[in-house]
């Protein structure tokens, strides 16, 4: 990992020295049993990295690309991870959308992508409230997978650190399966047709089938010229990211490199703290503050120059290419009155970040059957109103964050496959926030690598 490599380089090593700082931690699990709890961080940080520091540190250098304005990221996958999705078609399918996005995004846009999956870790959600009322009954919300169940029971509701063992396994079969997907010839550039099996067939496929064929003849004429390197086309660099949530489980991830002692989180290569916890005094700054992955911070509508740079003199005081990308989440309807402003005031300090648009989290909505769901038409409008800031600025547009699966569900309204408001409950599998299906991802990508184009050009 990139997940292109078992190159051992960095392995880090299991620290339990780090002092952390009893700071204010929002949305965090409140655990019953203090016994097991102890029981159960001690084997978690006994555990194997999941992830070496030598990747991430690679993973770092492509994000300093992006914030250069040389490449773009692509950041896809579920809202929450379930344990019991984690199955082969799961994987393979949203692995096989994020290739797709990938290769329309490079071959219309003629730069390199970062490929990062939001998976092997993405267990856990913050929650508006603490509690859920159903009935006359009240028991604690659900808050991912991480923490407990989604069933309306006591015993399923009860947070349960045992859970944490569960999510770190599951993160392991889920890597050790995308490493043989992206390693072992599955992501062959060779392959670009066979990523269109198994779907549902659409505008977009077909649209993608065609520029499949273009590549063919291009990978075809690189051959026989002796110009491609067959090796390196069987390959895909492919790294992990989630939301550094809940502090029981990352603090014990986190591991000194032996080669520089320096603290890494080897849950997943790059991680992210939210909106709802990135209070500048708070614990979860601090923790990525702490550790020497490539991290990024989400800002809505209401960030502001002073609260940006002071997480900017926070997370990354030396300004280490690569290291802090900020994700807005602002609404189509707010972006083009916040955003331009927003890195207009940040002057230069704008240029020495990565910028990548989530246009999933400010246009939610709920549909009459009481689903909550998204407009496509909405996501790809702040989008272009992302694109549209970053040239005002004269800033890199760089990069996307997108909820997304692989199966043909319907949960975001609109795009080619006109899924109206009455579809929403067809086919509705989140436990959380609705996604993008395939159709509607492919959809996606090729309108990105439209504006890519235009400001390449």
């Amino acid at each position: 990992m990139g997940l292109v490599s078992t190159d051992l380089t960095g392995l880090a090593l299991g620290t339990h020295d780090v002092d952390w700082p009893d700071l204010p931690a929002l949305q965090q699990p409140t655990w019953d049993d203090p016994v097991a709890l102890a029981q159960t961080l001690s084997v978690l940080a006994s555990y194997p990295p999941l992830v070496f520091a030598g990747e991430a540190d690679q993973l770092r250098e492509h994000m300093a690309q992006v914030a250069a304005g040389n490449a773009f990221t692509l950041q896809g996958g579920d809202c929450a991870e379930t344990l019991s999705e984690v199955t082969g078609p799961n994987i393979r399918d949203r692995i096989k959308t994020i290739l797709q996005m990938a290769v329309v995004l490079t071959y219309g846009a003629g730069m390199p992508i970062v490929k990062v999956g939001r998976m092997a870790g993405q267990f856990a959600k913050p929650r508006s409230s603490d509690m859920e009322t159903r009935d006359g009954v009240t028991l604690p919300a659900y808050r991912g997978d991480m923490v407990n169940g989604f069933e309306f029971t006591p015993e399923s509701r009860r947070h349960d650190p045992e859970r944490l063992l569960r999510s770190y396994h599951a993160s392991s079969a889920t890597l050790n399966l995308v490493r043989g997907f992206t390693s072992g010839g599955f992501a062959d550039l060779r392959s670009v047709h066979a990523w269109n099996r198994g779907f549902i067939k659409g505008p977009a496929q077909k649209r993608y089938e065609q520029m499949a064929n273009e590549i063919d003849r291009a990978v075809r004429f690189l051959e026989a010229s002796g110009v491609a390197d067959a090796e390196e086309m069987r390959r895909v660099e492919f790294y992990s990211a989630h939301e550094a949530l809940v502090l029981d489980y990352e603090r014990p991830m986190v591991r000194r490199d032996h080669r520089t002692g320096l603290l890494y989180d080897t849950s997943a290569h790059l991680l992210w703290v939210g909106e709802r916890t990135r209070d500048l005094d708070g614990a979860h700054l601090d923790f990525i503050s702490r550790i020497q992955n490539p991290v990024a911070v989400k800002l809505g509508p209401g960030a502001d120059r002073e609260t940006v740079l002071a997480i900017m003199d926070k997370v990354d005081p030396d300004r280490i290419p690569g290291r802090l990308s900020f994700i807005t989440r602002m609404g189509a309807e707010r972006i083009g009155d916040v955003l331009p402003a927003l890195l207009t005031s940040l002057g230069e300090e704008a240029r020495r970040v990565s910028w990548i648009c989530d246009p999933m989290h400010g246009n939610t909505f709920t549909s009459p059957g009481g689903f909550k769901t998204r407009r496509f038409e909405d996501v790809v409008e702040e989008v272009r109103g992302f694109f549209a800031a970053h040239a005002e600025a004269g800033t890199h547009p760089g990069g996307i964050h997108v909820e997304l699966t692989g199966n043909d569900v319907t949960e975001c309204v609109g795009g080619a496959g006109e899924i109206n408001l009455a579809d929403v409950g067809l086919r509705y599998e989140t436990l959380c926030d609705p996604r993008l299906n395939h159709q509607q991802s492919l959809e996606l990508a090729f309108l990105v690598a439209e504006m890519l184009e235009r400001g390449v050009r």
